[in-house]
Order: structure tokens, then sequence, then C-alpha cells
């Protein structure tokens, strides 16, 4: 989770944290949704795409843009066949745009419940502003407070993080001064008393977390751990506040009582969905890969080492075309090399 900034260099360590988490030559998405409501919201997410280009290049990373804008349309949230390389993606990321419309748009759909699932079965996801806000169990509407002057309130959000157990609401641009010394613009723009107000009516048992700008806050499941990067520090708000530096951790179980969740909690549909296509990817990728002349020397060397009944040679090569990637498959009259 991102305060801001994913396309500022800034950003470039979060990036690069999960890219190496990644498999090699990592797939990447993004959803368009938060912003799918503005005219220019391929130009949004395409600025993304081209920062991630230039700063993933080193991964070889590919990087494709998911139009799912507004439910009801033929570029909906819930339409399969705009969401199809979502089910292969090492990485969905979802930006900048309304978080109140993102939350609105992605509640109960077929793309959350792909995110969820994915997740589950070890997808990455990367959230940035507003997208951050949309994902706790409550988010905040701050276009409809801080420009049209609606009273204080909160909006249900996505609540992604029900799945382990954790009641949240996420603020980034908690360190914001755009409003300098005449108006208070910290707290994602709507300032420190009014938050405060904000606060008081979130049920006890909710957690905010704060992220400055320019800060990531990495959950780490597998290390029960939470991790800071980036210029800024993350501030969580539960019975007291704590504020942590760039490079500290802090456990999960601060934010709550927390848990893995259990594959029969996933969304069935779609982790049907995503299995069947990573299944047919690495069929796929197996029938594209050839053996190099070197391979298919040492196979032939192999056979011949085989058919002279000189099995110590044989299982030497054997081992060898295994070290490099390569399955040996006797048959009776021949033998097929299969990728590993």
């Amino acid at each position: 989770m991102l305060g801001s900034g994913e396309t500022l260099p800034s950003s470039g360590k979060a990036h690069e944290y999960l890219a190496q988490a990644c498999p090699e030559n990592p797939e990447l998405v993004i959803l368009e949704t938060p912003a799918g409501f503005e005219p220019n919201s391929a130009a949004v997410a395409g600025k993304i795409k081209e920062f991630l280009d230039r700063r993933l290049q080193n991964y070889k990373a590919t990087v494709e843009i998911i139009p799912a804008r507004k439910r009801g349309t033929p570029l909906s949230p819930d339409s399969l066949d705009v969401l199809r390389p979502m089910l292969t993606a090492d990485e969905i990321m979802m930006g900048p745009g309304s978080p109140t419309y993102a939350a609105r748009q992605l509640r109960k759909s077929m793309a959350l419940r792909i995110m969820q699932a994915g997740h589950g079965l070890g997808k990455h996801i990367f959230l940035s502003s507003a997208s951050t806000l949309a994902f706790g169990r409550f988010t905040l509407p701050v276009y409809e407070i801080y420009k049209v002057g609606e009273d204080l309130h909160w909006k249900d959000g996505t609540n992604f993080l029900a799945l382990f157990g954790l009641k949240t609401a996420v603020v980034p641009h908690w360190n914001n001064n755009d409003g300098g010394t005449e108006l208070d613009t910290s707290r994602c723009y709507l300032g420190q008393d009014r938050f405060g107000q904000l606060v008081e009516m979130l049920p006890e048992d909710v957690t905010v977390i704060g992220i400055d700008e320019h800060t990531a806050l990495v959950f780490d499941f597998g290390l029960e751990q939470c991790k800071v990067l980036g210029n800024g520090t993350v501030t969580i708000l539960k019975d007291e506040e704590q504020v942590f530096e760039s490079g500290s951790s802090f456990p999960i179980s601060l934010l709550g009582d927390w848990r893995l969740p259990e594959v029969e909690e996933l969304p069935a549909e779609e982790l049907e969905l995503i299995q069947a296509a990573m299944q047919q990817k690495q069929l796929d990728g197996a029938e594209s890969v050839k053996p190099t002349n070197e391979i298919t020397l040492l196979a032939e060397e192999r056979w011949s080492a085989r058919s002279a009944k000189d099995w110590a040679q044989a299982d030497k090569l054997r081992d060898e075309l295994l070290d490099m990637g390569w399955k040996v498959l006797d048959g009776k009259d021949g033998y097929e090399l299969e990728p590993v």
C-alpha cells in the first residue's frame, strides 16, 4: 500500500520489492477502475504503465492495462472478457482516482473476487493513493467532504483485509501539506481536527493505518510482518498512536487479531478460473520452449549410451540434462525431451 507517488522515483523501491518476489519475467496488470469515471482514465493508467516499463525493465516485466471502468457497461469489472489478463498476472495494481467510486464499482465484483482468489494463490497486489482508501472496511469520501462540503462521514470500502480477520481504515496522504500554513491538508486533505472527529465515528474495533506520501506499507503474511519503505512514516491508531519510520517493521498482530484465510473462504469459481488459466499458461510456455543444439547433442549421446547398455554414462548424461532444465522421457523406440 503506497501513500502516493506511484509514478515518482520515490516509489521505485516498493515496485522493485514486489518485482523481486515475482517469478522471472513477471506479468503485471493495472486496473483502471479507481479512475474509471474520468474521461482520461486510460491516460492515468497509461502513465503508470510507462513508468513501470522503464523502472522494471531489468526484470523483463510485461505490463498490461485492464479497462474495467464501470459496471453495467461493456468495460465492466464484472466482465470476464475484460478481466482475463488478471487470471495469469503475477501482480495486480490499482492507482489514483476516487476511493468511493472504486469501492462502489468493486464491492462484490468479479474483479475483486479474482484479486481475493489470486492473492490466496500468491499473486501480489499493489495499491496506491485512492485505492488504498477503497480497500479498507471503511473508506474516506475525500472529494465529497473536501470539495463538495458534505458532512463528515465514512462509506463502506471493499473490506479486502476482512479475509485476514482485520478491520481497517487506510488513509494515504497522511502528511500532505499542500495547504501550506493557511490550511491543514494532512490526513488526506481533511486536516487533523476534522479527521479526529471522523475517528470518533468509527467502531472501536477498527484500526486506522495512516501512510505518508512517497511511503509504502508492505504486508508480508509469510513473515507475519508489515514493513515500511520510502521517504516517510506509517502511523497506526489502535488504542494508542504508534509511528513507524522507513526501514522498520512491526507484527501484523499490531493491527488486530488476524489469520490466514482457508482455501474454502476464497471465491471458488474465480479460484478455478485462475488455476485453469495458469495451467494453460504453463502448457503454452512448455510448447514454445525448444531445446538448443547442445541439449539435443547431449540427449543423442545419452540415447547412444543407453542403447549400448552403458547405464552409468546414460544416468550421468540424464542428470546433466536435468541440471540444464530438461527431462528425458524414454520410450520403446526413442525418447522425448520435456522442459522442467
